[in-house]
C-alpha cells in the first residue's frame, strides 16, 4: 500500500508540475496549436524507456508489452483502433484524460469534476454491460488478445528498436521546440515536464516493480457498483481496488505540490461545459477499458514498452482527439 502511495502521489505531483491541470493544454494540443503536451508525453516515454530497459538488464523488472484489444472485426487491433477512438475523442470534449482530470480536481477545475463523474459512468457501463457484449465478440470470433513489439514488425531487435524510439522522440521534441508557439499556461518546458513524468516512472518501477497506468481504476468502480446493485455478497465483493487506491494518491499529491507551489495554478481555467465534459468522460473511460489503457498505461508505459498495441492505440486517440477538437471548442 505504501508502494501505491509513493508512486501515486509523484504521478499526481509531476502531472501538476507540467500543467496539465489546465483543459487548454489538452485542447491546444488535439487542435494542434500547442505542443506542451506531446512534448511531455514523448520526454516521459523516452526516459520511461530508458528506465526500464536498465531495470529489465539488471533483472530488477520484467514487464510484459501490452496486449492487443481484439474485438474480432477487422483486425488483431480493431478493439485498440476503436477504443482509442474514443478515448481521443472524450479528451477533446473534456479537455482532460483518464489521469490529467486528477490534477484538475487538486487544482478544483470544474470541468475535471464534470469529466470524473462521467469516468465513473463509463467505468459503470463497461463493467456492467459494454465488457461483456466485447467478451462475447472475441469468443465468437475466436479472437484472441496477443503480445507484439515493434522490433519484431519491423524486423529489428529490441535494442535497435529501442534507440529507434528515442532518437523519434528527441527529434519531434526539438522540431516542436524550436518551430511551435510556447504554451501561455505552462510554467515549465514540456521536456524537463516530461522528465518529471518520467521520474515518477522511475518511482513506480523502483517501488512496485510495474509501471504507471490508470484507467483501470475506473472499471473497479464499476466492479464496486454492480456488486453493491447485486446484493453485496462479501464472498463476491471485488478483490482488487489497487487502482482507485493509486488514483487517489494522484490526486493526493496534484494537492500537495499545489500546496507547496501555489502559482502553478495561477491564471484562469479554460471553461468547458459539464455535458461536454460528463460525455468525455464516458467515453474515455469506455475506450481506454476497450483499448486495454490510456494515455498514461498505453502511452507513457506501453509505448516504452515498445507495444504494438500502445502505438495503434495512442496514434488513433490523437487521430480522433484531432478531428472532434477543432468542432467542438
Amino acid at each position: 500500500m505504501a508502494a501505491t502511495a509513493i508512486s501515486g502521489a509523484a504521478f499526481g505531483a509531476a502531472m501538476m508540475a507540467a500543467g496539465f491541470h489546465q483543459p487548454s493544454v489538452v485542447i491546444s494540443q488535439l487542435k494542434f496549436e500547442n505542443w506542451h503536451m506531446f512534448q511531455t508525453f514523448l520526454a516521459a516515454t523516452a526516459t520511461s524507456a530508458a528506465i526500464y530497459a536498465v531495470a529489465e538488464r539488471l533483472g530488477y523488472a520484467k514487464i510484459s508489452p501490452r496486449n492487443s484489444s481484439p474485438l474480432g472485426l477487422l483486425s488483431s487491433y480493431d478493439g485498440n483502433i476503436l477504443g482509442g477512438g474514443l478515448l481521443g475523442a472524450g479528451m477533446a470534449l473534456s479537455g482532460s484524460c483518464p489521469g490529467t482530470l486528477y490534477a484538475q480536481l487538486a487544482a478544483g477545475v470544474r470541468s475535471g469534476f464534470h469529466a470524473l463523474d462521467g469516468a465513473i459512468i463509463g467505468g459503470v457501463l463497461w463493467s456492467g454491460l459494454v465488457s461483456r457484449l466485447v467478451k462475447r465478440r472475441r469468443e465468437k470470433a475466436g479472437a484472441r488478445p496477443e503480445p507484439a513489439v515493434v522490433g519484431e514488425r519491423l524486423g529489428l531487435s529490441n535494442g535497435t528498436a529501442l534507440l529507434l524510439l528515442e532518437a523519434v522522440c528527441v527529434a519531434v521534441i526539438a522540431a516542436t521546440t524550436l518551430y511551435t508557439p510556447v504554451s501561455p499556461t505552462a510554467k515549465i518546458p514540456g521536456a524537463l515536464a516530461g522528465l518529471l513524468v518520467g521520474g515518477a516512472q522511475l518511482v513506480s518501477i523502483l517501488s512496485r516493480r510495474t509501471m504507471l497506468g490508470i484507467s483501470g481504476s475506473y472499471e473497479e468502480v464499476g466492479n464496486f457498483f454492480w456488486w453493491l446493485v447485486r446484493g453485496g455478497d462479501p464472498n463476491a465483493k471485488p478483490s482488487s481496488y489497487q487502482n482507485i487506491l493509486f488514483a487517489s494518491w494522484v490526486a493526493a499529491g496534484a494537492w500537495g505540490l499545489l500546496r507547496l507551489v501555489p502559482g502553478l495554478a495561477s491564471g484562469p481555467a479554460y471553461e468547458i461545459s459539464p455535458l461536454l465534459a460528463v460525455s468525455g468522460g464516458v467515453l474515455m473511460a469506455v475506450g481506454s477499458r476497450m483499448a486495454g489503457g490510456c494515455t498514461s498505461g498505453h502511452g507513457i508505459s506501453g509505448i516504452s514498452l515498445l507495444s504494438v498495441s500502445s502505438v495503434v492505440t495512442i496514434m488513433s486517440a490523437f487521430a480522433a482527439g484531432g478531428v472532434v477538437a477543432p468542432l467542438v471548442h
